[in-house]
């Protein structure tokens, strides 16, 4: 059982953000995919307490978003560098094609350098 897409987001950018407890549990439930009964017997607990942390650390997760919304603003500026650069590149093509200016050419690719370094 891997991490839903979803969740697996949240927690790449707020599982710090979650006791350390909460992140072992997650790790354990959907990256290794141990059972509800392992995390529990590993941690001395029931099965309950186990699914009761996962279930409260997604809450949280899920929290911090719809709070901070840092996973919705990374996606929109990850698909606005890349419309950017797609862009940069339309103007360097039809500059070629029509009337080529090295000064256009050289800022064209400038832009799509730039979003480059900012999408890494």
């Amino acid at each position: 059982m891997s991490l839903n897409p979803e969740v697996s987001e949240l927690f790449d950018f707020y599982g710090d953000m979650l006791t350390e407890k909460q992140r072992d549990a997650i790790r354990f439930y959907y990256d290794d995919d141990l059972s509800l009964a392992e995390i529990a017997q590993n941690y001395g607990v029931n099965r309950q307490a186990v699914h009761d942390s996962i279930k409260r650390a997604e809450v949280m997760l899920y929290d911090m978003e719809n709070k901070l919304g840092i996973v919705r603003k990374s996606k929109r500026l990850d698909e606005g560098l890349a419309q950017i650069a797609e862009l940069a590149k339309t103007i360097e093509s039809v500059n070629q094609k029509h009337s080529f200016s090295s000064e256009i050419s050289s800022l064209a690719a400038k832009i799509v350098a730039i979003a480059k370094v900012i999408n890494e």
